[in-house]
């Protein structure tokens, strides 16, 4: 535990001391936030915090690289150097974005591209959890599964991106679930393969937890795509390295309790099932009124929360905790399988969605006024 925790804190030590340097970057080069009739920010704000991520999680991969026990296995040296060449394409292509703003399909192309170094060095989509053993896939198949898995979290983590503190708090906490079940796969379970999955979960908690003092409402530095693309990259990385390698029999505690031979592939996902779910029906709602799915609007959950009476502040924590609910009962799920243990978080998570409708009053959100960026206090 202590090298996942040394990484953690290179992570967020490296991206908070890079932050100020970033800030004063954008603003000399006009990577800016502009205040538009959609956004919630009522100020003009630099982007680049992702350049700061980037960085940061840089230093926590050479120090896992360094490490007695990660530096053992040569899966760790060899991932990490694939994992960091496609977080270096995708935040660059994310940094050309907060400049000069490209349009959706070169963004794609960016993570498209990022993918691509993914598979080229080994880690892609390789099995599946499949009823008592596991699902082989073909090259193909495998390459297609990575590319989505890429592009679905890359643009989940951008959508939700939209209050102060908001992304990076959500990803924080997916990312601390998911850690402590491959912590629990690599000491428990002796499972190797779960390394890679853990290391890389740690610095995501580490550059997030780095990056929100000065992101947390009111914000002084945005990620950008630069960052939000770069942490759907890592964390579909770490879903990724870790997905399929293990045998359900070995984790399937009580019989015919079949839902534990799927967590490592469901984890994951519930623990950014918000940003999903937000991307889903945002694009559902965009194709259903006839424009293109990238078009952005004002209508996404945090949007529908400030319409709902509840504060900025009030809106990112109730995200929080919903998130955290999510992304621990999926924990505890694996970690505890039973009946019991699968009706309590069900009910758990019906009286949170009960407590949420029912409760703040509809208002309208106030019209942004224009601030220029020069006029913040550094």
């Amino acid at each position: 535990m202590g090298e996942y925790i040394l990484i953690f804190l290179v992570g967020a030590a490296v991206c908070s001391a890079l932050i100020p340097a970033c800030r004063s970057l954008a603003l000399r080069m006009g990577a800016v936030a502009r205040v538009r009739s959609r956004d919630v920010h009522v100020e003009s704000t630099p982007y680049l915090g992702g350049i700061a991520m980037f960085v940061g999680v840089g230093a926590a991969f050479l120090m896992a690289s360094r490490m007695p026990f990660l530096s053992s296995y040569r899966s760790i040296t060899s991932d990490s150097l694939v994992i960091l060449g496609a977080a270096a394409v995708i935040c660059a292509v994310g940094v050309i974005d907060d400049i000069f703003d490209l349009n959706a399909m070169m963004k794609v192309a960016g993570q498209i591209l990022a993918a691509g170094v993914l598979v080229l060095g080994g880690v892609r989509m390789q099995w599946l959890p499949w009823r008592n053993g596991v699902l082989a896939l073909d090259p193909a198949t495998g390459i297609v599964i990575t590319v989505f898995m890429v592009f679905l979290c890359a643009n989940a983590i951008n959508i939700i991106d939209g209050l102060d503190g908001l992304a990076a708090g959500i990803v924080a906490i997916s990312a601390s679930a998911f850690f402590v079940y491959a912590f629990w796969l690599t000491t428990d379970q002796s499972l190797a393969k779960a390394t890679t999955a853990a290391f890389v979960t740690a610095a995501i908690c580490g550059v997030c937890v780095g990056y929100l003092p000065y992101n947390f409402h009111p914000a002084r530095i945005f990620m950008g795509d630069s960052g939000a693309m770069l942490l759907g990259l890592l964390f579909a990385a770490s879903t990724i390295s870790l997905t399929g390698q293990i045998d359900p029999n070995t984790l399937d505690n009580q019989p015919g309790f079949f839902i534990v031979a799927y967590i490592p592939m469901v984890l994951p996902i519930v623990a950014l099932g918000l940003p999903f779910l937000d991307m889903f029906v945002a694009y559902t709602r965009r194709t259903w009124q006839g424009v293109w799915w990238f078009v952005a609007d004002k209508q996404h959950l945090h949007h529908r929360l400030l319409q709902r009476g509840h504060s900025h502040l009030g809106a990112v924590m109730m995200m929080y905790g919903w998130t955290a609910l999510l992304a621990y009962s999926a924990l505890f799920l694996g970690l505890f399988p039973s009946w019991l243990t699968l009706a309590i978080l069900c009910a758990a998570i019906a009286a949170t969605l009960a407590f949420v409708i029912f409760t703040g009053r509809k208002t309208v959100l106030p019209t942004a006024e224009r601030t220029p960026v020069e006029q913040r206090t550094p």
